[in-house]
């Protein structure tokens, strides 16, 4: 099985449902919920989840929504070692470094999933879309 972290952009994208993009992301919670893939989140990233989509629905219904988001998804913790090493990284972008260094704490991690590749060339990790991700799930299934 696939140990995917998903980048913040793919959970906000499938949560508001952003065409086009939101069609990849419902696929891979489906593939989580079917065991077919083990999908890994950082703790930072329900903060900025909450601040962008509170916009479209009540704090009830996001609160209920992001509780089922971390019943599916295994939660990383965002260390004050991570933040340390996220301030010495390459990255032009602070809080895709912290995404970095959380997802490669965490050994299980195989790949970052992200809308952005771009973001993450200097990763120690395979950078999937999550149209990639789900072309290697499926065909790990055939």
């Amino acid at each position: 099985m696939k140990n995917l972290f998903l980048d913040t952009n793919v959970i906000i994208d499938t949560l508001a449902d952003r065409k086009p993009f939101s069609k990849a992301g419902a696929q891979l919670f489906e593939y989580a919920e079917k065991g077919k893939v083990k999908l890994f989140i950082s703790a930072l990233s329900y903060t900025t989840i909450y601040y962008i989509i509170r916009k479209t629905c009540t704090h009830k219904e996001l609160l209920s929504t992001l509780r089922d988001l971390e019943s599916l998804i295994e939660t990383v913790d965002v260390t004050k070692q991570i933040i340390s090493k996220s301030l010495y990284t390459d990255f032009k972008d602070y809080e895709d470094s912290i995404q970095h260094q959380t997802a490669i704490s965490n050994k299980r991690i195989s790949a970052i999933v992200t809308r952005n590749v771009k973001d993450f060339k200097k990763s120690d990790l395979a950078i999937l879309t999550p149209e990639e991700a789900l072309s290697i799930i499926e065909s790990a299934s055939s």
